[in-house]
C-alpha cells in the first residue's frame, strides 16, 4: 500500500510505501529508500516505534545529515581525501565531510528519489546512477529489495551491475530505539566481533586490525552501548553468501529484542553522540553492515571493487523479538 509523502522543490512526488506482517508495521520512502519507521511489540504485548524517523518530508529535506534510515551509498562510510586510485586511475570524489567523502558524497543515494514497485510482502527499489556522479567511475544500476518474513523480520536485500570498475559499499543508516523513546545507551549488545578498526581524529581507519579483549570494544557478552562509538568492527564469519547472525541488542525496559543476520564483513557501530534537534544525542543506536570504511585505499581490507559481468549481492536481516 502507497500514499503520497510529499513534494520536493522540483515537483517531485515522494511515495510512502507501508509493509505489514507478523505485528511489525515498516514504512519505507521512495526519497532515500528510507525505512520510516518500524513499529514493534514489547513484552506486554503493546506497540511502539523503535526506529528514529521525522514525520513529514520536510523533516528529512531540512535535517539530511544524520541519514535518518536511509539507504546509503554508492559508498557507505568514509572515503579519505574524496579519492581512490582503481587500476592506475586516480579518481576525485566529492567531499562533504571535511576533505573526506562520508556516505556517497554531497548528494549520495539518501538524497535520491528511487522507482519503487510492490514485491510480495515488501516493495523493491531500483534507480541508476550515472557515471561520474559524485565523481564515481561506471554507470551503476541498483535494486535494493525490503520485505518481511513470515516472522515479522525485515529483510534489506541489495544488488547492482555496473559497466565500468568501481567500488560499491551499501548499508541502511536506521537508528534504533527498543525503548520507543528517551536515551538508548542503557540497551545491551551483544556483536560476534573479536577485532575493530581503529580511527584517527578524522575517524578514518588507520589499517590496523585490533584485539578487542580487554577493551571497551568487546562486545562479545553483552554489555550497554553508552556512548563514544563511531567504529567499524570486523565480524567474525567474514564475508557469508547467506545472513549469519552476528549481533543482537536488547532493551531492559521494554523486553525488545533486535537481531542483525548479514552476508556482510563488518559493522558500524553508532551510538549518535552528534545526533542534533529535534533528537538528543543518544537516543538511538545505529549498526551498519558493510564491509570496510576506505576500502579502497587499504587494500589490506576486504575488497569493494566491482567489475563489469560481475553482480554485487548484500543481504541483511534485521528481527524483533522480546524477552
Amino acid at each position: 500500500m502507497s500514499e503520497l509523502f510529499g513534494t520536493l522543490s522540483d515537483r517531485t512526488p515522494v511515495h510512502r510505501w507501508t509493509l505489514e506482517r507478523a505485528g511489525v508495521r515498516v514504512r519505507v520512502l521512495s526519497y532515500g529508500g528510507i525505512v520510516q519507521s518500524v513499529e514493534a511489540p514489547d513484552r506486554e504485548g503493546v506497540t511502539g516505534h523503535v526506529v528514529l524517523g521525522f514525520p513529514d518530508l520536510d523533516g528529512y529535506l531540512t535535517h539530511p545529515q544524520p541519514y535518518l534510515g536511509a539507504l546509503v551509498g554508492r559508498y557507505a562510510n568514509r572515503i579519505a581525501g574524496a579519492r581512490f586510485t582503481l587500476d592506475g586511475r586516480t579518481y576525485a570524489l566529492a567531499p562533504n565531510e571535511g576533505s573526506n567523502l562520508l556516505h556517497g558524497g554531497a548528494r549520495g543515494f539518501d538524497k535520491r528519489v528511487w522507482d519503487v514497485e510492490p514485491v510480495e510482502h515488501g516493495v523493491r527499489l531500483s534507480r541508476v546512477s550515472p557515471h561520474g556522479e559524485e565523481g564515481f567511475p561506471g554507470r551503476l544500476e541498483v535494486t535494493a529489495t525490503y520485505t518481511l518474513d513470515a516472522s515479522g523480520a525485515l529483510h534489506l536485500a541489495y544488488e547492482a551491475v555496473t559497466d565500468a570498475p568501481t567500488p560499491v559499499n551499501l548499508t541502511n543508516h536506521s537508528y534504533f530505539n527498543l525503548s520507543g523513546g528517551g536515551h538508548a545507551g542503557g540497551h545491551e549488545l551483544r556483536l560476534a566481533a573479536s577485532r575493530y578498526t581503529p580511527v584517527d581524529a578524522a575517524n578514518l581507519p588507520t589499517g590496523e586490525l585490533a584485539d578487542v579483549t580487554g577493551t571497551r570494544f568487546d562486545f562479545r557478552t553483552p554489555r550497554k552501548t553508552g556512548s563514544g562509538y563511531d567504529h567499524n568492527f570486523v565480524l567474525d564469519k567474514g564475508v557469508t553468501d547467506r545472513p549469519v547472525e552476528v549481533a543482537e541488542l536488547f532493551d531492559p525496559a521494554s523486553g525488545r529484542v533486535l537481531t542483525v543476520a548479514t552476508t556482510e564483513p563488518g559493522l558500524q557501530l553508532y551510538t549518535a553522540d552528534h545526533l542534533g534537534e529535534p533528537f538528543a544525542p543518544n537516543e538511538g543506536v545505529a549498526l551498519e553492515t558493510q564491509h570496510f570504511p576506505d576500502s579502497p585505499n587499504r587494500p589490506e581490507f576486504p575488497g569493494t571493487v566491482l567489475r563489469p559481468g560481475e553482480v554485487f549481492r548484500s543481504e541483511t536481516v534485521y528481527g524483533f523479538g522480546v524477552r
